[in-house]
């Protein structure tokens, strides 16, 4: 912003200066302006790095680098977290941070696939050596967790990536919200969900965020409340898919500097990354994912009880050749 300053007086200087000294040439008038657009276009290019280095700076950064590992394509595990914040739908006699969405983003040869890891499923903690919930595995922190996805299915993780559900709600609102399309009207009291109609609904970022968190999501159908049938855990990460896939293309279709820097600004608070990343990789991953359309892919998954009397999943028949896709 100085250097634009700087730029616009030097600017007004010159032009106050060229009409004292009487320089009346069309080519000489041409070649200041000329200049002047050069160096206006240069100091935008300069402000912008200033500012994007600024904000990356601030956010977070998280040792996972012995974690990761790289190989063909890029994976990023992209983590929604509540960091103990109160609310939300979280269950019984569960305290500090628990990881409530869990997602590998593949992206390679200009194409990009999304799968979801059920935050129930039924996992080796490689912290404890004890079986567990996979997002009871952040607990021990986001190392834990890189390690928790590359030990149990074998995926290995390029880039990590959390945002915290405060600035979730901030991303969206940036963006003006986003559209969801419902086939009935719906609503979740736990996580705060209120859809009065059917078909396509606006929602802001409180209401994107209890769709993403919704557990317990009941269909107005006849006028009569119908809870939603199949598996929770997996219903919910297909509205987050959903919801990805929304705020990336939200995202893309954006030009407005000032919005783009809005959302930034908002994010980088509420974000944490993995420490070897540096801000042209967080660069072209935002590039990116304003011009992919991930194909979702399912990881098929089978209910049961453990013997402590846990509702958990486990990876079904077809699970290898889903995460193969992802090796």
């Amino acid at each position: 912003m100085t250097l634009v300053v700087f730029l616009v007086v030097g600017l007004i200087l010159g032009a106050m200066t060229e009409r004292i000294i009487g320089l009346r040439s069309r080519k000489r008038i041409l070649g200041f302006t000329s200049l002047a657009v050069i160096m206006l276009v240069l100091a935008g290019m300069v402000g912008g790095y200033l500012w994007a280095n600024s904000v990356f700076n601030k956010i977070e950064k998280v040792d996972v680098s012995a974690q990761l590992s790289h190989g063909s394509g890029t994976n990023y595990l992209l983590v929604g977290s509540d960091n103990g914040q109160q609310g939300g739908d979280q269950r019984k006699g569960v305290s500090g941070a628990r990881s409530d969405t869990i997602m590998v983003l593949r992206v390679q040869d200009g194409k990009a696939k999304m799968l979801s890891l059920n935050r129930d499923l039924w996992v080796t903690n490689p912290a404890t050596g004890q079986q567990g919930r996979l997002n009871s595995a952040y607990n021990t922190g986001s190392a834990n967790l890189v390690a928790a996805v590359t030990a149990n299915f074998h995926i290995p993780i390029d880039r990590y990536i959390e945002i915290d559900f405060i600035s979730f709600a901030g991303l969206v609102d940036s963006f003006g919200g986003i559209d969801v399309n419902f086939a009935n009207p719906a609503i979740d009291r736990n996580s705060g969900l209120v859809v009065e109609k059917a078909g396509v609904v606006h929602l802001d970022g409180s209401q994107a965020l209890a769709y993403v968190r919704s557990r317990h999501y009941v269909e107005i159908i006849n006028g009569k409340e119908v809870p939603e049938g199949g598996l929770p855990d997996v219903n919910r990460t297909q509205r987050q898919q959903t919801f990805l896939r929304e705020i990336m293309k939200k995202a893309g279709s954006k030009r407005n500097p000032f919005t783009l820097m809005s959302a930034a600004t908002k994010m980088s608070s509420g974000l944490r990354v993995d420490n070897d990343m540096t801000m042209i990789d967080a660069a072209q991953f935002a590039w990116s994912m304003g011009r992919l359309n991930p194909e979702t892919v399912a990881l098929p998954v089978v209910p049961r009880t453990t013997s402590g009397g846990a509702a958990v999943l486990d990876v079904g028949d077809g699970g290898e050749t889903v995460l193969t896709q992802f090796r």
